[in-house]
């Protein structure tokens, strides 16, 4: 077993949630906007989405050393999983589907003599003995055969539910009708897990997504791009949260010299160019990981160095549009009349703070940490495209989006990198927007008013 600097940040950051959890559950002003957003369909089927991913996430997260592999790399259960699509690497581009290169060039026959056309694939779809023909009938063929074994397993958590409903209510004819909320995650754990057991058992026949300039499968680049998302997008809200919030109570309760010194300081951070930055601190990251090479033996620890180096450079420069929230908020609060009655009491400061501050800005935080998600994920991306993101061995939607540069430019044009990236981003994305959403609703004082 073998742990990361990021896999230990992401185990901590599941323990503090749990912790929050069990401290938050019996919490009256907490327990409502949970009720709302689990009464939500929207809600709860964006947030399915995001904890299938969040899974794929923890999978690729597990790392360790194979023992029967000298070479000192480390993998992840993901890759693991994924053997058949890393091993099956073909020469060059390929479209989704195909059994021959995209490109054509000079293929010898079996007879020794030459021709120009398009090579044959070495692995997908190498069993046809005739892929004009064939290719259709059985691509349909194991597509039907791979929808109805995962249909089978899709419809297992909806047995199951039946079962436990059954075993509560011990008769079949006229059990209770099953709640609108928990309709949509069974409905939507059922198209997930089919329509990815699909994927995954086409895959053992064909690149489903094609393959890249150097012929590894697009479909496992994407999965494995998950985990760099999400790391981002969580590693970088645990870096920034503390800072905001601790700045941000402490300006707006304690005014006067030093809440000039905190907005001083998140002023000066807004006016440095972000771009500038990072790209300062990433060159920063890699003379120090040349000078040191003994301590990174890894391609991927390397990878991770720098990962998380950005995750943190992120935090940093992310965390003052929170602060000046928490800090407008508290300003507010601290002029309400039970913590001015608390003050008069003679209740310790940090007391407040911890028991009628915090508690009440709450609300603000889980809003915009939703919230912030989604474009940090976005900011990868970018970031990548610019080349002063993630390492570039690190497999990420950004760098996918980045090769997708030249590929576009080329005759004929390389589509499918490009898309898949795009199709799994807007996914995760559109999920985290409509799921902070219906957190924003939930827990907007306003609406609760009404």
């Amino acid at each position: 077993m073998v742990i990361l600097w990021t896999d230990a940040l992401i185990f901590v950051l599941i323990i503090v949630i749990c912790a929050l959890a069990i401290y938050l559950r019996d919490k009256e002003h907490i327990k409502r906007p949970l009720q709302k957003i689990a009464g939500s369909k929207v809600g709860v089927a964006s947030l399915v989405v995001l904890l299938f991913f969040v899974l794929i996430g923890l999978i690729d997260s597990l790392h360790f050393k194979p023992t029967q592999d000298k070479s000192n790399e480390v993998i992840s259960c993901l890759d693991y999983l994924a053997k058949p699509l890393i091993e099956h690497v073909e020469k060059t581009y390929s479209a989704p589907f195909a059994t021959t290169l995209y490109s054509k060039e000079i293929v010898v026959l079996e007879d020794g003599s030459t021709q120009w056309g398009y090579p044959r694939l070495l692995y997908g779809g190498s069993y046809l003995v005739n892929p004009e023909s064939d290719l259709i009938p059985d691509v349909s063929k194991k597509a039907i055969y791979g929808l109805a074994q995962g249909v089978a397993y899709g419809s297992l958590p909806i047995l199951f539910y039946l079962a436990i409903s059954y075993k509560r209510q011990r008769k079949w004819i006229k059990l209770e009708p099953i709640p609108a909320s928990t309709r949509t995650v069974l409905l939507v754990t059922f198209v997930i897990v089919s329509l990815g057991y699909a994927l995954n058992y086409l895959s053992s026949y064909y690149h489903v997504f094609g393959t890249d300039k150097v012929g590894e499968d697009v479909f496992y680049q994407t999965v494995k791009s998950i985990r760099t998302g999400l790391v981002l997008g969580t590693l970088t809200t645990l870096i920034m949260l503390p800072l905001a919030i601790v700045f941000g109570i402490l300006a707006g309760y304690f005014q006067g010299w030093l809440d000039d010194i905190i907005q001083y300081l998140y002023t000066t951070l807004n006016s440095i160019p972000s771009v500038l930055l990072i790209a300062a601190s990433i060159l920063m990251v890699q003379v120090y990981i040349t000078n040191h090479e003994q301590s990174f033996t890894s391609v991927i620890v390397r990878a991770d160095m720098r990962l998380l180096f950005l995750c943190l450079i992120l935090g940093v420069t992310n965390w003052t549009g929170l602060c000046r929230l928490l800090r407008a908020e508290t300003l507010k609060l601290r002029e309400m009349e039970y913590v001015q009655a608390a003050r008069a009491l003679g209740v310790k400061k940090s007391t407040i703070l911890i028991r009628h501050i915090l508690p009440n800005v709450v609300h603000i935080i889980l809003i915009s940490v939703v919230l912030d998600f989604s474009s940090l994920v976005l900011a990868e991306a970018v970031l990548s495209y610019i080349n002063i993101g993630v390492d570039p061995t690190t497999y990420s939607w950004g760098n996918m989006i980045n090769g997708a540069r030249l590929e576009l430019a080329r005759e004929p044009i390389v589509w499918w990198s490009l898309s898949a990236a795009f199709i799994f981003m807007l996914a995760l994305v559109l999920a985290a927007n409509l799921f902070a959403d219906t957190v924003q609703d939930a827990f907007d004082p306003r609406r609760n008013a009404e």
